[in-house]
């Protein structure tokens, strides 16, 4: 008797530790598959980045009405392309893992919605205000739309499967905000000594500087309003995804 009660238990201990591998091996199973779906989403990214900018540069050179030098500058001018680029760049370095100095920004707190609410605005700003003033044909129809449409679609979704709760630091994200305080302070600046802008919005000689400075403003608080959404949408998020990985929780605030 005393015998079979041994057996009994070693049995259930063998089926314990049987268990409990099983549960282990799913688990990195699980986390194997979602690391090789994330990297594959980031070559992705980077791959459509890299080819609508690299694209939209040769493009630009090809049907160019300045010199060439001119051309590289009013390239690098554009928002559109400015971001697309910040954007390539991330997903090239989670990618592939880059840790060097240079790509430091990128792994910062806040860094993932910041960029995200950026090529947010180059979306909602061509849909709402560009789209209408011209119709491209041809390669230069794909290239728009990977830059205005796709990739801030492309990002948006990334941002709601892998951002975190590092990335929901309103300070952390508000400090990206000088990029764009820069930039319209540089486009504004060149604008007035070499006479081109790359928006309508922003062409001060033919607008007014009333209007310019209001379309500014009216950029960087769309820009701010993003942030608060994101930032709001992914505290939510990250609530939502404790409660589920930890039912306990769940349970103890429903029977309170």
């Amino acid at each position: 008797m005393f015998s079979t009660s041994v057996t009994d238990s070693v049995s259930t201990g063998h089926s314990r530790v049987r268990g409990q591998r099983q549960r282990s091996l799913k688990t990195k199973l699980q986390r194997e598959t979602a690391y090789i779906v994330q990297k594959r989403l980031e070559i992705a990214g980077l791959s459509l980045g890299w080819f609508a900018v690299l694209s939209q540069f040769f493009l630009m050179l090809e049907n160019r009405v300045a010199s060439v030098p001119e051309t590289v500058i009013r390239f690098f001018s554009f928002f559109t392309i400015l971001t697309n680029i910040m954007v390539a760049l991330y997903f090239t370095v989670q990618a592939f893992k880059l840790s060097a100095r240079g790509f430091r920004h990128f792994h910062s707190k806040g860094a993932l919605t910041a960029l995200t609410v950026f090529i947010l605005i180059v979306g909602l700003v061509y849909q709402l205000v560009l789209r209408q003033i011209w119709e491209p044909e041809g390669l230069q129809r794909l290239v728009d739309e990977l830059l205005h449409t796709i990739l801030p679609s492309y990002a948006l979704f990334y941002w709601y499967l892998y951002s975190r709760k590092s990335d929901f630091q309103m300070k952390k994200v508000s400090a990206w905000l000088l990029y764009p305080t820069v930039y319209l302070a540089f486009v504004l600046l060149r604008g007035k000594l070499s006479g081109f802008y790359p928006y309508p919005f922003l062409k001060v000689s033919e607008i007014g500087v009333e209007q310019t400075l209001r379309n500014v403003l009216m950029v960087l608080v769309l820009a701010i309003v993003l942030m608060l959404v994101l930032v709001f949408v992914g505290r939510k998020k990250e609530a939502s995804r404790r409660d589920l990985s930890d039912p306990r929780e769940s349970v103890s605030l429903g029977g309170s």
